[in-house]
């Protein structure tokens, strides 16, 4: 058999291995949560949109969560702007959290429906203001100051949390075969706009529209054991034991923490993802093993 014979059955055997999941998936819809690495190089993000759009293709319903913390502060450099960060959360002021919006809504979010459309979908670019989407709230953060072990509560400004999630407006958006693009900027009921965490983001998309897979795209391989292996598959009771025994620390509690709230509000799977990786959503989705970090309810 010639190497062009070969490689041509290799694709075949590939497709083949697919089928399945193509059906599993239709019909379903998928929470993306969009940054990191991958949203900063351009293979990359030319790569994910065509995956999103082939995720549309077989009949899932994808809903993308975008993120842009690099590309705030750059912003808010080039304006002179001072940001300061608490317990890595931006304080954000009444000036800062307009600056937030513009770049995360009026550059970022359009640059990736840009690129959607670009190979061959239907987005339109969403932020948590347009048909009430997002309503939020006030973050209340603690720290504890680390000479006299006195927690005190800090004030981040203009950081939110989600409180309520518009999922009727992201169905209605299914049915009309268009892919929102959710850029994290929230509102409340005095009509102040907050800055919204995107893993966090995600995270209430997906419970509220009861998402099949919640997909986390990291700079990371996944979750780790105390070896530095990536671990495949968890139960969401392996997780929290893992963080109370330190195993799974840093920054990777925050989004192992968002991932166990969502199968906790009945999304079916979420998954840690190295968005470094091209086409790592074809590859968590399509086959079996999959290439990421998959938490479940347990």
């Amino acid at each position: 058999m010639s190497d062009s014979s070969a490689d041509r059955m290799a694709r075949v055997d590939m497709l083949s291995e697919a089928l399945p999941f193509m059906r599993r998936y239709a019909g379903e819809t998928i929470v993306i949560k969009y940054g990191g690495h991958a949203m900063g190089d351009q293979d990359l993000a030319d790569n994910f949109a065509r995956d999103i759009v082939l995720l549309k293709q077989i009949g899932a319903f994808p809903i993308v969560v975008h993120g842009g913390g690099p590309q705030i502060g750059d912003m808010l450099k080039r304006l002179q702007i001072k940001s300061d960060f608490v317990d890595g959360l931006r304080v954000t002021g009444a000036d800062t959290v307009e600056i937030v919006e513009m770049v995360l809504s009026g550059g970022i979010n359009k640059g990736i429906v840009a690129a959607i459309n670009r190979a061959g979908g239907r987005a339109i670019g969403l932020s948590g203001k347009d048909a009430n989407l997002i309503r939020a709230s006030k973050l209340g953060h603690k720290t504890r100051d680390s000479d006299s072990n006195i927690e005190k509560i800090i004030d981040l400004g203009f950081v939110g949390k989600p409180e309520e999630v518009n999922g009727q407006v992201l169905a209605e958006l299914a049915r009309t075969g268009v892919t929102p693009v959710i850029a994290p900027v929230g509102f409340d009921a005095a009509g102040n706009t907050y800055n919204i965490n995107a893993d966090t983001a995600a995270g209430a998309v997906a419970s509220a529209v009861q998402a099949k897979r919640l997909l986390m795209l990291t700079d990371v391989a996944g979750v780790l054991d105390a070896k530095g292996k990536r671990i495949e598959d968890i139960a969401a009771d392996t997780a929290r034991r893992m963080i109370n025994e330190g195993v799974i620390k840093g920054g990777m509690i925050p989004k192992i923490e968002t991932c166990l709230e969502a199968v906790a509000a009945g999304v079916e799977a979420a998954v840690i993802l190295d968005g470094r990786v091209p086409h790592a959503i074809l590859l968590e989705i399509f086959t079996e093993r999959g290439d990421g970090t998959l938490i479940r309810p347990g």
